[in-house]
């Protein structure tokens, strides 16, 4: 073996592809160092409350994705550059790797949607730990989100998991504040101008209450008489709170309102059924038959 024609290939190798080698590894190290700046902040500029627990655990989720994926690219490149350099044929490698890739993905293509579906929830921000949402079907408070799944508990306490790739609409119903819908019924001989302002009085009287006056956020929005029912005029109303107050508020606003009514006899009307037994041509209506029985009453000893 002649050493010295080795250890001059060898310096020759060092020289044109080792150098080439460091070159490409020391640039991956770089790269990987710039993703790992860039997804952080990336995924920052979709955060628009950074002060807030729960944008910061999101965006600390986004950066690790995208810097995981980035990181993973850049490293695949790399190795398939170095093999390159060293004299590796890398053709069959990639299509023997592509072709993993196509079984694998087959194989995982629900688990690939649910992470891409996981992944965009996060970054818009759709959804929160602590809102009250529905999505497939279910509604609950969400007590985890996370790339695979969310995680919602309902008002009787059952749990829902949910895979993210089943979610196609989301209903969030406490994303920044929350509205309630009131549709007020009284009779149809009461003053309709007279309810409204009683409304408002009751709506003011809260806003003024120490337990309420955080949690409302606007004086209450009424539309007018909304409906002309069977039984009742029906007037709509909205008010505003802080997200998840709106029950809590709505609650006490209805009790409220029903003492109101009471002290002012306003009538909050039970159903009317009107019978009607026709006309015969003379323009006269048959005559209702009435039987009344009186129950024996027994006495139980």
């Amino acid at each position: 073996m002649d050493f010295a024609s080795f250890f001059s290939d060898a310096r020759i190798w060092l020289l044109t592809k080792g150098i080439k080698i460091i070159l490409i590894l020391i640039l991956t190290l770089i790269a990987i160092k710039v993703v790992k700046i860039l997804s952080v902040r990336l995924s920052s500029l979709f955060i628009k409350k950074k002060d807030h627990e729960e944008a910061k655990k999101r965006a600390k989720t986004l950066g690790s994705v995208i810097h995981n994926f980035l990181k993973v690219l850049i490293l695949v490149i790399a190795v398939i550059t170095i093999l390159s350099e060293v004299g590796v044929d890398i053709g069959p490698l990639l299509a023997t790797a592509g072709i993993a890739a196509l079984a694998i993905g087959f194989a995982a293509q629900s688990l690939v949607k649910d992470f891409i579906n996981g992944f965009f929830i996060l970054l818009w921000d759709q959804i929160r730990v602590g809102d009250v949402v529905q999505v497939s079907g279910k509604g609950g408070l969400v007590e985890m989100i996370n790339l695979k799944m969310t995680v919602l508990r309902d008002l009787a306490g059952n749990v829902h998991f949910i895979p993210n790739g089943s979610i196609d609409i989301v209903t969030n119903m406490t994303k920044d504040y929350s509205q309630y819908v009131f549709e007020v019924g009284v009779a149809y001989r009461e003053d309709v101008d007279e309810v409204m302002e009683v409304m408002k009085e009751v709506d003011e009287e809260m806003r003024k209450d120490p337990d309420f006056k955080d949690d409302i956020l606007e004086p209450i929005e009424i539309f007018g008489l909304d409906t002309f029912g069977d039984s009742a005029l029906i007037i709509k109303a909205r008010t505003t709170t802080k997200p998840i107050k709106q029950w809590w508020v709505a609650r006490e606003f209805n009790r409220r309102l029903k003492k109101k009514f009471d002290a002012k006899d306003i009538e909050i009307p039970f159903p009317h059924t009107t019978l009607y037994f026709g006309q015969d041509k003379k323009g006269e209506a048959p005559p209702m038959r009435v039987h009344m029985e009186e129950k024996e009453k027994r006495s139980i000893r």
